[in-house]
């Protein structure tokens, strides 16, 4: 016989916070975060770098304990002092990189702690690898329980999770920015799984910045800003536009501000490049004042083209020519004094020393010619890098700051402006705006257009169509380590970058843009 706490706990949101609230000595993290999550729903999580969103998952995940406020787990009140009380009430969270014993086999790692246990109290393998073959069969996926962990993808070990999560029962599950990672199959496989939990009544937190994403998994979005809940719409009843103005407090006009700008002389030429299961005869120019985009498919070899390009990785055939004068190739140093400069795609790993200071990344390029009699004071660091942080409109209180504490945006402005303080002739960027928040992708958007006002060469590599298709004077396609396309900015389109995103071909004559 059902009992009326039966009742409440079956018609009630999975998850309930109201006005809850965290802070960390005088810096308010969490100022009124609320929000209501229905079962059998994914609900949508959105807001800038720094609107209090991980905060706020912290708290459900029972990293922290909050201040003030309501909070609710399937119409009860609940204070989670641990992880382990959260995943006991049944909380799991998908973080971005999972952390998996890696000399552990995959079965393993679901059941860590709590394995199936046989005679003389020995575990049972046979059954938990049984057990989790089941999990992956419910799931739809085929992962091999028995495997070692070490060398999984970022989405099998995401999905290894989610196993462990079904394992125990979850009934709230929060994805945190989950696909940042992942290829175009992965996401839709990841996207398959997380609609099947949906429509076993377990709810569902999603946290992106990648609006297409947002729109076409999620049921209900939630906006939250400077620490403060704003408000929750039906995806069905919204739009971008809409949701953009409320995460960011205004109307941001256009998102890709981007203004023609003179064409010059060819800055960059490179010729027939070729790196054996890399990518072949690659040619192409880039102009002064002008962003080349590079597109294609997340293995294309785009991201090869580039690293190869700047000296980073070598090739077998071809040539990189600046300004007409040779580029020495797996030779990043005499590019750099040839006038390139380079933003990698991985900013904490490849870009920052990430337990520097900003002043001391900043001037980390240019570091030879900041001291005196060998001497490198950190005065002379602040006097570099100043102007180039505030030019920049890098957020942080001093120059002395970690780069590891700031925002992915304010980490990413900091890398441009170590790259820019160089005094470059050719910026090739990759992935400018990845993991930063739709206000700060508008300022980087901005930063890009104004630069090549300044006649400076950009070679963009983007895997978001609408980024190349609104930044770029003139889009290469790339498919299987070829180019297939060059496209005009007026004549490109999401159809025919795609087109030529997914067929391999010989790569098409290079046009020569028109100055302006």
């Amino acid at each position: 016989m059902s009992t009326a706490a039966d009742h409440e706990e079956r018609t009630a949101p999975t998850l309930e916070l109201r006005d809850v609230a965290k802070s960390f000595g005088a810096v308010a993290a969490l100022r009124s975060g609320t929000l209501e999550v229905a079962p059998g729903s994914i609900h949508a999580l959105v807001g800038e770098n720094g609107a209090g969103k991980s905060t706020l998952v912290k708290i459900v995940a029972g990293v922290h304990r909050r201040d003030a406020g309501e909070f609710r787990l399937l119409g009860q009140p609940v204070d989670f002092g641990s992880t382990a009380d959260s995943k006991a009430a049944g909380v799991a969270v998908i973080y971005q990189e999972p952390t998996l014993f890696p000399d552990l086999s995959v079965g393993e790692n679901i059941f860590m702690g709590r394995h199936p246990l046989g005679r003389g109290r020995r575990i049972d393998r046979t059954r938990m690898y049984d057990e989790a073959h089941a999990l992956f069969a419910r799931l739809g996926v085929a992962i091999d329980p028995r495997r070692v962990a070490n060398g999984l993808s970022i989405a099998d070990q995401q999905l290894i999770e989610i196993a462990k999560a079904i394992s125990l029962d979850a009934k709230l599950l929060v994805m945190d920015e989950p696909t940042a990672a992942l290829s175009g199959n992965e996401v839709a496989r990841l996207f398959a799984v997380a609609r099947s939990l949906r429509d076993e009544g377990r709810a569902l937190v999603f946290i992106s910045h990648r609006f297409d994403e947002v729109f076409d998994l999620c049921d209900t979005v939630t906006v939250m800003r400077d620490g403060t809940y704003v408000s929750t719409h039906r995806i069905a009843e919204t739009t971008e536009a809409e949701i953009v103005a409320k995460m960011v407090g205004r109307e941001v006009a256009e998102l890709f501000p981007k203004t023609p700008a003179p064409i010059g002389e060819v800055v960059l030429d490179v010729e027939g490049l070729s790196s054996t299961g890399e990518f072949h005869d690659i040619s192409f120019q880039v102009r002064a004042g002008e962003i080349v985009g590079l597109a294609g498919l997340v293995g294309a070899g785009r991201s090869e083209i580039a690293r190869a390009v700047f000296g980073v990785d070598g090739y077998d055939a071809g040539r990189v020519t600046l300004h007409g004068r040779p580029v020495p190739k797996r030779q990043p140093r005499r590019a750099i004094r040839a006038g390139m400069a380079f933003v990698p795609e991985d900013r904490r790993q490849q870009g920052l020393v990430i337990e520097g200071t900003v002043a001391r990344n900043i001037a980390s390029v240019i570091r030879g010619g900041l001291g005196r009699a060998g001497l490198l004071t950190a005065s002379a660091e602040n006097r570099a890098a100043g102007p180039w942080a505030a030019k920049l409109q890098v957020k942080t209180s001093a120059l002395d700051m970690r780069a590891a504490t700031m925002s992915g945006g304010n980490q990413q402005k900091v890398v441009i402006a170590k790259w820019l303080a160089t005094g470059p002739k050719l910026l090739i960027i990759d992935e400018p705006t990845r993991g930063i928040d739709v206000g700060t992708k508008a300022e980087v958007h901005r930063l890009l257009s104004d630069l090549a006002g300044q006649g400076l060469a950009i070679l963009m590599i983007s895997s978001e169509l609408p980024e190349v298709l609104g930044m770029a004077d003139r889009v290469l396609v790339v498919c299987e380590g070829r180019l297939t396309a060059d496209i005009a900015r007026d004549e490109a389109t999401p159809e025919n970058v795609m087109a030529a995103a997914t067929r391999s071909a010989q790569p098409s004559s290079t046009k020569e843009p028109a100055a302006s």
